[in-house]
């Protein structure tokens, strides 16, 4: 083993929802790390969720991000049920959540099987009175092979409601996360760190009043990564409403971290899609429907990293 690999994935709503049940054994439940909680609920759309792990394993990172996660007791059973380990996966058994701000509940999370030795949430900033992040910007300091790798976990502001009604909020989210970069990284921002996330937009050159992210994205000292793709995997998420393909999603690398990887080629997993993802190509995992289940409307987006980039 050479180096690491990291993904962001936004899973689509991996709740828990009521649903009572018979015949559950209350101490086998605790015992498999979700409590008494168990004879209660189960998560939501077990289909879709077998079907979003089977995306996870096969995209089988070291450290991935995730987006859309109800809480961290719904993290660890779906870690616990779906993600166990095995001759060719090894579990995560270090995963960690913190509670943001979206009405929904939806959060963003860290599974590694590197030690996360520390997280700072910037859920608790505002901007006129209201949360700043519809999430969260999350860090996460990650311990590999004695060095720190720091992750910007993100979940900016959607594009419900029109993508140019919506642009502000996310510019200001944009904004922020600059500047929390240079709060952490220093001005010249050589060392180990990766900003990533679903985005919530997509650069668009005949649009650039819309172009929510164009302070973060096209920061000096951050590579958008995903342009080293061919144009055709280059999209992260499927609209079906518009039948539109687009990047949300993003690994953006300090330009520095970036050099010492060595210009690193990353790629998506897309099988996990609906059917109706015409440009999708590739054989779909078993269970796959037109519309549903699915694994989510958004693909995983990763990298390799070798251990030398560390410094």
């Amino acid at each position: 083993m050479s180096g690491f690999r990291i993904a962001t994935f936004n899973v689509e709503n991996l709740f828990a929802r009521y649903n009572f049940k018979k015949n559950v054994n209350p101490e086998k439940s605790a015992a498999e790390g979700f409590g008494i909680n168990d004879t209660a609920f189960k998560l939501h759309n077990d289909d879709a969720k077998r079907i979003t792990a089977k995306v996870i394993k096969a995209v089988n990172a070291d450290i991935i991000c995730l987006q859309e996660v109800e809480n961290l007791k719904v993290l660890d059973r779906f870690c616990t049920a779906y993600l166990k380990g095995n001759k060719s996966f090894a579990a995560y058994e270090h995963r960690l959540l913190i509670d943001g701000n979206d009405p929904r509940q939806i959060d963003v999370a860290i599974l590694s099987r590197f030690p996360i030795t520390a997280l700072r949430s910037h859920r608790q900033e505002r901007h006129k009175s209201k949360p700043l992040f519809s999430r969260d910007c999350l860090r996460a300091d990650v311990e590999i092979k004695g060095k720190t790798l720091t992750i910007y976990i993100n979940h900016l502001k959607s594009m419900m409601g029109g993508r140019g009604n919506t642009a502000a909020r996310r510019k200001l989210q944009a904004r922020r996360v600059t500047e929390i970069l240079r709060e952490d990284q220093g001005v010249r921002m050589l060392r180990n760190f990766v900003v990533l996330g679903d985005m919530n937009d997509y650069m668009d050159p005949a649009t650039p009043q819309e172009n929510s992210l164009t302070a973060l994205v096209e920061h000096p000292k951050l590579v958008n990564i995903a342009r080293r793709m061919p144009e055709a995997r280059r999209w992260t998420h499927y609209y079906n409403k518009a039948k539109s393909y687009h990047q949300l999603d993003y690994l953006l690398l300090g330009t520095s971290f970036d050099k010492r990887a060595g210009y690193p080629q990353p790629d998506t997993e897309q099988r996990g899609l609906p059917l109706r993802a015409k440009k999708v190509t590739a054989k779909r995992f078993k269970g796959v429907g037109k519309n549903a289940p699915k694994a989510s409307d958004h693909v995983p987006l990763f990298v390799d990293i070798p251990f030398s980039a560390l410094k």
